[in-house]
Formats: structure tokens, C-alpha cells, sequence
């Protein structure tokens, strides 16, 4: 199919955002068939070039004589000069314009699809400016219900809540959102993954999904009657299930996504499975965006050492859903 235009913000100039496009850019395996738009500041990509010994020659966005297919540069100027693995508030906002251009970008069309390398949550807090995090901030700027899921091969765990403490994710798991959250997995399941019928496996809040209420009873007041309803409109959720069993391979066989109640519920396994390959995609947006599974790595920024494989199969996966979301 044709290639389309992505858009990727390259995150904390500080961390490994631009490492790993300079290094993904010069692997010869990687061979990309959509025209990529990486957002940074032109001098720390440059300087960063030269400590890594990797060439940066992409013509400009705009360039109209330069092939379709590759990578290409829009450059957004940080406020102060960058240091690799040196934090700096004074460059929040440097990483938040990379945010709003290709989330404006995407919305408006000239954008099939945003990309995202790691970005910093506490500098940009650092900065006086409240951010909880990428997917929330999309979600301001775009609209939607976001659903954070991360994909690792054949392993999907979304999850009903995200970065929360955990203290409150028993009274955010209501069976209106619930019901949303559901709603927005299977929908995704159907037109961005091409899963006509997708089974969703449902993890339970509490230790043996709650023992008959003995050990909570989320379950059998929210959480099941919920699934229950969800079955009743042709929506294979199953569950509540067990999350110290659910992932197990006698309960994957066959399923196409698991859903975890809270952040580090679902994600430690799937990173455990996945780590360096797996993907974040943000579900329930007007806009496609997938991103890394790991963080800005600043001890690794500038050493070479940082590995690209989460980036490169964010920009796979982003084309893929694209093209799909399309036909």
C-alpha cells in the first residue's frame, strides 16, 4: 500500500530521544516505507551526530525534491543549550511543541500518525507546567478517552487505569468507565488490528479476583457485572480473572488482548516478555499514537549504547494501524 506521513516527536533532548532516531536512520536493516518527520532542535541533533559518529544529512520537511520515503527534519528550537543526560526545566516546553505540533498535525492531516521517543515527567513538573504524562496530554489536546496499551508481539495488555497512585484506583474503577474502557480496547481490537471478534481477558482488581469477596469485592460489585453486561452486547470480555494466573499460556491461548486493572498489574509481565521490542498505543484518541516502552535512559544519552528496537517497532506498528484504520 502507499506510504503515508508519521510524525516523530524525539522527547527529552537530554535522554536517548535523538540516539535512537540518529541510530535507527543509519541501520541498515531498518528500511522504512513511510516518510518519517522527526521533531527536534537541529543543533542537538547535529551535536549528537558527531559524538556518536553517525551522519545527519535529512533534508528539510519541507523539502519537496527529497524522496518520500526516509527521514526528514522539522526543526523546533530549544530554549537552552543541551547536554546529553543533564536535565534542564528551562527545555520543557522545547518537549511540549513537539507535542503540539504533531498532535495538531495529525488532527488537522498532515499527519497519518505521531510517533513518541521518551520523554522526562518530572523535569516538565520541575518547569511549573502539571504533566502527568503522554497519554493524558494528548488526550487534553485532542480529545478522547485514552487507553494506554502496550503490544509485545502477540501480547496485548491494555489497562483500565494508568499512572495513578494506587491508593486511588479502587474508586476510579467504576462501571462507567469500565464500560468505556472496554468499549474503546475491542473497537480498537476491530478496526486497528484487524480482529473481527476479539476476546478480551479481564484481570480482577484483588488477589484471587477478590476470593468470593473475601479478599475485596470490587468484583462481584463492579467489575463483574460489568463483563456481564459487556457479553450481553456480543463483546467477548471474559474475566474476572485472576491476575496472577491470567498469563499464564493455558489463559493466552486464543485470547487477543488481556485488560489489567492498574498500571503495574499488566505492564511488568509484558515488559518482562517484551522489554526493547514491545509498544505503547494510545487507544480511544481521534489521533493514532504509538510510542516506546522504556524512558529517556539519560545515563546512556550520547554513549552509543542506547538500542533503537522500541522505536523501530513503534513506527512499524504506526504505519500498520494507519494503513489498516484506511482500507
Amino acid at each position: 500500500m502507499a506510504s503515508v506521513r508519521l510524525v516523530v516527536s524525539s522527547g527529552e533532548p537530554a535522554g536517548i530521544g535523538p540516539d535512537l532516531l540518529l541510530a535507527l536512520a543509519a541501520d541498515p536493516a531498518f528500511t522504512p516505507s513511510d516518510e518519517l518527520v522527526v521533531l527536534g532542535d537541529r543543533d542537538v541533533f547535529a551535536a549528537r551526530a558527531e559524538a556518536l559518529g553517525l551522519p545527519f544529512d535529512w533534508p528539510a520537511a519541507d523539502d519537496s525534491a527529497a524522496t518520500s520515503a526516509g527521514f526528514r527534519f522539522h526543526h523546533l528550537a530549544a530554549a537552552n543549550p543541551v547536554t546529553p543526560g543533564r536535565l534542564d526545566p528551562g527545555n520543557a516546553r522545547h518537549v511540549l511543541d513537539m507535542l503540539d505540533h504533531a498532535a495538531d498535525g495529525c488532527r488537522d492531516g498532515r499527519y497519518a500518525a505521531m510517533v513518541t521517543a521518551p520523554l522526562h515527567k518530572g523535569v516538565i513538573n520541575d518547569a511549573g507546567i502539571p504533566f502527568t504524562g503522554h497519554t493524558e496530554y494528548l488526550a487534553d489536546r485532542v480529545g478522547g478517552t485514552p487507553v494506554m496499551m502496550l503490544v509485545a508481539d502477540t501480547l496485548r495488555v491494555a489497562l483500565a487505569t494508568t499512572h495513578l497512585p494506587l491508593a486511588r484506583v479502587p474508586t476510579a474503577i467504576t462501571g462507567e468507565t469500565l464500560t468505556t474502557v472496554i468499549e474503546t480496547l475491542h473497537a480498537a481490537m476491530v478496526d486497528w488490528l484487524g480482529k473481527p471478534q476479539p476476546r478480551l481477558l479481564v484481570a480482577g482488581l484483588n488477589p484471587h479476583a477478590g476470593e468470593s469477596g473475601h479478599l475485596g469485592d470490587e468484583e462481584i460489585r463492579v467489575i463483574g457485572p460489568t463483563l456481564e453486561a459487556m457479553r450481553e452486547r456480543g463483546i467477548q470480555a471474559i474475566g474476572p480473572l485472576p491476575a496472577d494466573t491470567l498469563f499464564t499460556p493455558r489463559h493466552l491461548d486464543g485470547a487477543d488482548a488481556v485488560l489489567a486493572m492498574y498500571h503495574d498489574q499488566g505492564l511488568p509481565v509484558l515488559k518482562y516478555a517484551g522489554f526493547g521490542r514491545a509498544v505503547n498505543v494510545t487507544l480511544g484518541l481521534p489521533i493514532v499514537r504509538t510510542s516506546v516502552d522504556h524512558g529517556t535512559a539519560l545515563d546512556l544519552a550520547g554513549s552509543g549504547r542506547a538500542e533503537h528496537g522500541s522505536l523501530a517497532e513503534a513506527i512499524r506498528l504506526a504505519g500498520e494501524i494507519t494503513r489498516r484504520a484506511a482500507a
